[in-house]
């Protein structure tokens, strides 16, 4: 049974960046719901607002990533430098299906195209992007050090 995230998780924030994220019905035409990256991530903090727990199951296999709509760049990026200030840096702890890394990997399937690797500590994580995505990276580092 999946534990409950007791760490001061922001779900509030979380799904406020998946707002802005989200393309919206006057852009997409019509909802796809969990079939969507930001759809499945809104769903996921849904759920966890519902009822409070760290794992989503199955959570990272799950993730739609044949969605090929467009999102918003900055606001993708924005988003993932606060779902890495979320993240506790749990390092040898980390679990694929924690809501967090679940939400980032949405957040990275809608910006860079696919999932990526992470391990558990979000200082790797930028150091990953700045050697695989410089140009991505710039943003989500500096909102990453505002106000840490």
């Amino acid at each position: 049974m999946a534990e409950e995230h007791k760490k001061g998780f922001q779900a509030e924030l979380v799904a406020n960046d998946l707002e802005h994220c989200c393309r919206k019905e006057s852009i997409c035409g019509q909802c796809q719901k969990e079939a969507c990256t930001i759809g499945y991530a809104k769903q996921c903090i849904k759920n966890f607002l519902k009822e409070p727990k760290k794992e989503v199951p199955n959570g990272k296999e799950r993730i739609p990533t044949t969605d090929f709509k467009v999102f918003d760049e900055v606001e993708l990026e924005i988003a993932i430098a606060h779902i890495l200030k979320e993240c506790k840096d749990c390092k040898a702890d980390h679990t694929e299906d924690c809501i967090i890394n679940v939400i980032r990997n949405c957040y990275e399937t809608a910006l860079l195209g696919d999932v990526h690797p992470y391990e558990g500590s979000a200082l790797q994580y930028l150091m990953y992007l700045n050697a695989n995505f410089p140009d991505k990276s710039i943003r989500i580092a500096e909102e990453y050090k505002r106000n840490a």
